[in-house]
This record gives structure tokens, C-alpha cells and sequence, in this order.
């Protein structure tokens, strides 16, 4: 028998923004364990927002797990958080309910800035270092320093260790920023991989005394960019049917649920959403080919296979929680009928 450390994780009860928590338990097993064989498990919810002092008991369960390599024995435990009976959702727990689709892929790009002392890493102790220009994608220290690529490339291997789908890197446009991005077949695994990525990368980043930040415009009204969480999504239709009049009409209800979408894509993101660099205006909905400003970009490749493929919505900001992203995106795609479906009800 091998006794195991298993890091249960799960997203406490904290409004607009929950925090990803954690924390260690140890058990014995043949070998690697199963999801089934990993137990449900007590906290204090009156610690995270998720229950009073006097009935503070909520419970973790297991939904996926991954490896960690960052300990002997090491495993990452994502969770929903249960209600005392184990079996009850809590309220917070917004896994539990969302719509899920294995048909339907998601590419998550998330945006972040590394923070030191209360600044961008990189900038100076006051004022902004040179304009934004030669950071994306730069090369060098001037251009990125010593730390961040030490970071990003660990963070990296350890999701690949983990078996997350982590799919990519690169510096962003702000000095100190940074993406990688994460796919997934089906809403909850896809965010289950970008939630367990976050806690790898937060975790990461306390040896190096170094705060990941979030927020969609840490540098406030300033023109040095905000950060996104770009979603591209695909669904089984989209992927082999398509179709133009099928795009048109998947526009439309883009369009006509803007407000719903808006609700779900992350705090503050009016502050992100002005029209002004790269994404359209929050209170306004647009489309373009290849186009940064719009709501969605339409990849050439889409257009040129007959309107079939994968579409990207930019709206979504690095805060944003992806189980609602994707949720509420695959509502909206669930809302136009296919041609088959069409037909079918005519």
C-alpha cells in the first residue's frame, strides 16, 4: 500500500469572483487511485463564504483528478462543493448545473499579469515602463526579464505532467503579461482543466514570491491593455455541417442574448469593453472575419470551409468563471435549430 497526498480543491463562495481553495489529506492505496475510489470529504464552509458559523459543515466531492508532480504521491482532487448530505448541490456550486455537451470543444485563452509588490512585474518602482509594443511574443529580457519565462515554462510541464490539455504559451501585449491556453470536449472538463491549471500556476508562484493577477484592467483607464479569457467553441454541428444561413442565424441569437452573455463574462469587464483596442463595445454585438474588434472573430479558415468549423468569442474577460462561459455559450448555440432540426419540426 502507498500512501497518497490528495490535494482537494474546489471554489469557495466569494461573489463576483470565486477563489480556487485546497487542501491535504492522506490516504492509502494499491496504486494510483480511481475517481471512485476517492472519498467525499468535510470543510468549514463558514471559512469561504459558504455556510454559517453554526452550521458551518459542507462537503467536497470528487469529480475529476489529475497527477501532480510537484509532490511524492501527488494528486489533484477537483471538487463540487455538496450540501451537508453529500448529495445536495450548494448554491455556490455552479458545476453542478451547468449545460454539458461532449460534442461541444472549447478552447479557453487566458490572459494574466504576473504582480510584484503591488505592480506588473517588470514595471518600474513608479511611473510605466517603454509603450506596449515589443512585448508580445518578445524575446530577451528587456523585453520579458529573468522570472515570468521561468514560470511559465514549469507552470507548462507540470499541466502536461497533470494530464491537462494545455495547449500553448505566449508573452501578451502589457509588459508582464502573459496566456496560455487550455481545450477541452465538453463544458465541464474543458473548465475543469482551466480551473486545476489556475490553482497549478497560483500555487506555482508562491516560491517565486510572485501574485497572479486577474482583474480584466489592472491598470485601470490606461492604454495598456486589459486582460481576456477568449473562448473558442466549436459544436458537433458547427464542426461538420454548418453552413451560412446556420451562421447568420447563430449571430443573430449571439446578438439577441448579448445581455446574458455579458452577465456571465466576468466582473468589471465594462472597464475592458470599450471599443476602444481590441474588443467591441460591451452594449453592442458585431462579427468580422479575422477581426480583433469584433464580439467574435470568424477565423478565415471557417469561411473558406464553407462556414464550418470553430468560432471565437472575445468577449469573456481572465476572471470570468468558464463553467458559466461555456454553459451560457452552448445555451445560446442550443437556441438556433439546425437545418435536420428544421426540418424535422416543420
Amino acid at each position: 500500500m502507498t500512501k497518497y497526498k490528495l490535494e482537494y480543491l474546489w471554489l469557495d463562495g466569494y461573489t463576483p469572483v470565486p477563489n480556487l481553495r485546497g487542501k491535504t489529506q492522506i490516504k492509502e492505496f494499491d496504486g494510483f487511485p480511481t475517481l471512485e475510489q476517492l472519498p467525499l470529504w468535510g470543510f468549514d464552509g463558514s471559512s469561504t463564504m459558504q455556510a454559517e458559523g453554526g452550521s458551518s459543515d459542507c462537503m467536497l466531492k470528487p469529480v475529476r483528478h489529475f497527477p501532480d508532480s510537484t509532490r511524492k504521491n501527488g494528486v489533484l482532487v477537483m471538487c463540487e462543493v455538496m450540501m451537508p448530505d453529500g448529495v445536495t448541490p450548494h448554491a455556490s456550486n455552479k458545476r453542478a448545473t451547468i449545460l454539458d455537451d461532449d460534442g461541444a470543444w472549447f478552447g479557453f485563452e487566458q490572459e494574466y499579469f504576473f504582480y510584484k509588490d503591488g505592480r506588473p512585474l517588470g514595471f518600474p518602482a513608479s511611473g510605466y515602463p517603454a509603450p506596449q509594443g515589443p512585448y508580445y511574443c518578445g524575446v530577451g529580457y528587456k523585453e520579458v526579464g529573468s522570472i515570468a519565462r521561468k514560470i511559465v515554462e514549469e507552470h507548462l510541464d507540470l499541466c502536461l505532467d497533470a494530464g491537462i490539455n494545455h495547449e500553448g504559451i505566449n508573452a501578451e501585449v502589457a509588459k508582464g503579461q502573459w496566456e496560455f491556453q487550455i481545450f477541452g470536449k465538453g463544458s465541464k472538463k474543458a473548465a475543469d482543466e482551466m480551473w486545476v491549471a489556475r490553482y497549478i500556476l497560483q500555487r506555482l508562484c508562491e516560491k517565486y514570491e510572485i501574485d497572479i493577477e486577474y482583474h480584466c484592467k489592472p491598470l485601470g483607464a490606461t492604454d495598456w491593455n486589459g486582460s481576456g479569457m477568449h473562448a473558442n467553441f466549436s459544436t458537433e454541428h458547427l464542426r461538420t455541417v454548418g453552413g451560412k444561413a446556420y451562421f447568420e442565424a447563430l449571430m443573430a441569437a449571439f446578438k439577441e442574448n448579448l445581455d446574458d452573455h455579458i452577465a456571465v463574462y466576468g466582473p468589471d469587464n465594462h472597464m475592458r469593453l470599450t471599443g476602444k483596442h481590441e474588443t467591441a463595445a460591451i452594449d453592442q454585438f458585431s462579427y468580422g472575419i479575422a477581426d480583433r474588434g469584433a464580439s467574435i472573430r470568424v477565423p478565415h479558415s471557417f469561411v473558406n470551409n464553407e462556414y464550418k468549423g470553430y468560432l471565437e468569442d472575445r468577449r469573456p474577460n481572465s476572471q470570468g468563471d468558464p463553467y458559466q462561459i461555456a454553459s451560457q455559450i452552448l445555451k445560446t448555440v442550443a437556441s438556433v435549430p439546425t437545418s435536420e432540426e428544421a426540418k424535422a419540426a416543420a
